[in-house]
């Protein structure tokens, strides 16, 4: 897995985890082609009427109305998603699981289906996979049965009528709570360990942290129209204390902490990548150092696993294979740290943001929108970034918390093999607010600069390829925003000349779109269309007034020098041959195939010191971090990022 003195090893693609261990993780890679086939869509056609199933369960199994409309919102924020399953095998609002049936009917639906890839493939069963009996399964992944032995519903019903789902989300919190010895209280204060226990948790920790998000919830409130259309409303409880100590009742396992880095306001736990030898003088699967002594870390890449929790858990523990350094669980939000802070982990494709980085996996599949990203995933995750912002300093925008997809190539020829992921569903509007840096119009309208801001449930582009090449998309919301040649949804799509193909729609094509939080300069205006400066062209988006997909932002850009006609755009910021000491062969500074010409601005996202972490051998003795005098500004080139030189460049304010 070691590359050349380049030093930029090579990443498997996370869309490929093929070599997943475990019935149970590789029969759920195949999944996303349940989104081929959802169930049904929601029934009904009153506006309010998943709010009156909310009150019909709760009065039924006499559970407060305030928290189970809480948990539901963190395990789906009361969405539909089409009766789609989950990563996890997860159905309707209250995110009921039933892996089993979700493997089966994924083996059944493969057979003679194209996956996910688009090249014509098939989507690979291992002929020993086979769904897995109900009590090989972790708890957490079987909560629909029970809940059907628990309500004399059927399985079908609960997976495909959300009343009924509701009804057996309150029916396990009952459960939970007799279970406690606890009484069927009207208090709301009265349910946290019931509260932690419906997570399907079976440590202290990540019980702890799933009850705290659902009270954090009950606390603020919510209101929200759902997938389907449903408006739910949930009325803010201040002041409301709930008694944690039921938890130590609860008989949970304590996690393996074992010096893990993380805030004490998630649960986490130590799976740790492997620092090994192997084969002819090569190891893996990270390096180590001594971050942010020897170089600052300046990024944080959200990715996502293509795959399950426990096959890629095996698969970061193999010396062979690559590594990042957290994930996060589905589920309940649960992280794993697999490589500390401190080293550097082989997660980006990009040896130069790799050494400037921390990588956070997060379980899910891109090209399936109903496999969602949970909210206790996008609350435990945010809490992480939180922390990890604090520790190091690191800027909470985005040209600081980068998607994988925001990574550029190193070089020319790796520029079509970057990855796509998280994809146009990951929520970066919601995953701000979660934050506490929403994004928002920060200078006057007409300014010269924009923040990319669709409403993420309205904004539903069309893409193909989520289940078979060239194969519609259902239609989901997205943060991402379609770029034409011309003012006219007709013109030609922007074409980005790295990637050698023309653009499409495909779900995995980045050429033509920008995402949430990203900032452009204003090329151009022409009645409800915006123009900005994108791939050294200018590239035409939608932005109507009455349903605005951008807002005025302030900022820096750099444009070229006065005199020079264009000017050349890198993959990674290296330092200058005179700066490298003997012993460490220099690393060639080569552009990749872009350039600004004159006369076009793009937004600054950071100064950045041209530095090289020289780091090729097991041993560490000659392992170096090298700091030239060079200064590059990291840009928003086009939807990656990229670096010029500041020599070549005039930095100006961005009004």
């Amino acid at each position: 897995m070691r590359g050349s003195a380049t030093h930029s090893p090579s990443t498997p693609g996370h869309r490929h985890l093929r070599r997943a261990a475990g019935p149970l993780a590789s029969a759920a890679l195949l999944l996303p082609l349940l989104g081929a086939a959802p169930a049904q869509s929601a029934p009904g056609s009153s506006a309010d009427r998943l709010q009156q199933a909310f009150a019909t369960a709760a009065a039924r199994y006499h559970v407060p109305q305030s928290v189970l409309l809480s948990v539901s919102y963190l395990q789906s924020r009361w969405d539909w998603h089409a009766g789609a399953p989950s990563v996890s095998g997860g159905y309707g609002p209250m995110h009921l699981t039933d892996a089993r049936t979700a493997i089966a009917a994924a083996e059944h639906l493969a057979e003679g289906t194209e996956d996910a890839r688009g090249d014509g493939s098939r989507a690979a069963v291992h002929p020993d996979v086979k769904a897995p009996a109900e009590s090989a399964l972790p708890a957490r992944l079987k909560t629909l049965p029970k809940a059907a032995r628990l309500t004399g519903l059927s399985a079908r019903e609960l997976r495909t009528d959300p009343a009924a789902n509701v009804a057996g989300g309150a029916a396990l919190l009952a459960a939970a709570q007799k279970e406690l010895g606890e009484p069927l209280s009207p208090d709301p204060a009265d349910w946290y360990a019931a509260v932690g226990r419906f997570s399907g948790a079976d440590d202290t920790a990540t019980a702890a942290a799933y009850a705290n998000d659902v009270f954090d919830v009950l606390r603020t409130g919510e209101e929200r129209t759902t997938d389907a259309g449903q408006l739910v409303a949930l009325a803010a409880e201040p002041r409301l204390t709930p008694d944690t100590a039921q938890l130590k009742r609860a008989d949970l396992r304590r996690l393996p902490t074992d010096d893990v880095e993380c805030p004490s306001s998630v649960s986490c736990e130590a799976v740790w990548a492997p620092y090994a030898q192997f084969g002819n003088d090569d190891y893996g699967n990270h390096d180590l150092g001594d971050r942010p002594v020897s170089q600052r870390i300046k990024y944080i890449v959200i990715h996502d696993t293509e795959g399950t929790w426990d096959g890629v858990l095996n698969l970061v523990q193999d010396p062979t294979y690559v590594s990042w350094n957290y994930t996060v669980r589905s589920t309940d939000g649960l992280i794993a740290q697999h490589v500390k802070a401190k080293d550097v982990a082989w997660h980006a494709g990009n040896w130069d943001i790799n050494a400037r980085s921390v990588g956070i996996e997060h379980e899910g599949f891109l090209a399936n929108p109903d496999a969602w990203y949970t909210e206790a995933m996008y609350r435990s995750s945010a809490r992480l970034v939180r922390y990890l912002s604090r520790e190091y300093g690191i800027p909470l925008d985005r040209q600081h918390i980068l998607g994988h997809d925001n990574v550029p190539g190193p070089t020319t020829s790796t520029i079509p093999g970057m990855h796509t992921d998280p994809g146009p569903y990951w929520d970066w509007r919601h995953y701000f607010q979660l934050l506490g840096h929403p994004f928002r119009r920060t200078a006057p309208k007409q300014s010269g600069l924009v923040t990319i801001l669709p409403d993420y449930a309205s904004n539903q582009p069309a893409y193909t390829g989520c289940t078979a090449k060239g194969a519609p998309c259902a239609a989901h919301g997205s943060d991402e925003v379609r770029l034409y040649s011309d003012h006219d949804v007709n013109a030609p799509l922007i074409k980005d000349i790295g990637l050698n193909a023309d653009p499409t729609i495909d779900v995995n094509d980045l050429s033509s779109r920008v995402s949430t939080g990203q900032q452009y300069a204003v090329a151009d205006r022409w009645g409800e269309w915006t123009a900005i400066w994108y791939l050294g062209q200018k590239a035409w988006f939608q932005n109507p007034r009455t349903a605005p997909t951008a807002v005025s932002a302030s900022g820096l850009v750099i444009t070229p020098k006065e005199g020079l006609t264009s000017v050349p755009v890198y993959g990674r910021a290296y330092p200058e041959k005179e700066a490298y000491p003997q012993g460490v062969p220099v690393q060639s500074v080569v552009p990749l195939p872009y350039t600004i010409p004159a006369g076009q601005k793009y937004v600054v996202g950071d100064a950045v010191p041209g530095e090289y972490d020289y780091s090729v051998t097991f041993t560490t003795d000659s392992h170096r971090v090298v700091i030239g005098k060079d200064l590059y500004y990291e840009i928003q080139y086009g939807h990656r990022v990229g670096f010029v030189r500041a020599a070549d460049v005039t930095l100006q304010g961005g009004r």
